[in-house]
């Protein structure tokens, strides 16, 4: 499995993360609206320097495949998201750690960014299994991942302990390869990625 692919289409770029995109990626990843109902919350340079050298050790134990999104209509890098927790053995990731500048919500990069990398988990790395979590307070998130056909699954209570020491429950959904074909045209072909 490549774990430094690079997905792209119409919309937009997603590369292998690397530490020295700490400099481009700071002014988005200091928005406090990004982390307020996050795992983490990214409050200085060295916050974020730390979550890149997280992100590239998981890659380097073959877990996750972290990306910078590069949006290609506004030509500058929006954001970071990856494939998390892979388990190759049993053909399954979750699409996660997915921050956007907040000046992009609602202009389509989302969903382009996550019909690049659905396609990619269905076609390319052949899994069964997509799996996408959220905090259950995080409602624009919960809407995004249903927008996108995901299924919800369920909700684990008091499923982590977050920034401030609040106890969270996940919302899990997933999107499995045989729903890959009509939620890839019914959701996503009218855009024209």
């Amino acid at each position: 499995m490549d774990f430094y692919p690079v997905l792209e289409n119409k919309r937009v770029l997603l590369r292998p993360l690397q530490l020295e995109d700490a400099e481009t990626l700071l002014p988005v990843a200091l928005q406090p609206a990004l982390w307020k109902v996050g795992i983490v919350t990214l409050q200085q340079k060295a916050d974020l320097v730390n979550y890149i050298q997280d992100a590239l050790a998981a890659r380097n134990n073959k877990t996750d495949m972290p990306f910078v999104i590069i949006d290609k209509k506004e030509g500058r890098a929006a954001g970071s998201t990856r494939f998390m927790n892979i388990a190759a053995a049993h053909k399954r990731a979750e699409i996660g750690a997915t921050w956007i500048d907040t000046a992009l919500h609602g202009s389509g990069l989302n969903k382009a960014m996550k019909f690049a990398m659905l396609q990619h988990a269905f076609e390319v790395m052949d899994l069964n299994r997509v799996e996408l979590k959220t905090d259950e307070l995080n409602t624009q998130s919960r809407n995004a991942i249903a927008s996108i056909g995901a299924k919800q699954e369920g909700i684990f209570r008091h499923h982590m302990i977050v920034t401030g020491g609040r106890l969270r429950n996940t919302v899990y959904f997933s999107i499995l390869k045989e729903e890959w074909p009509e939620i890839k045209e019914r959701v996503f072909a009218k855009y024209n990625f």
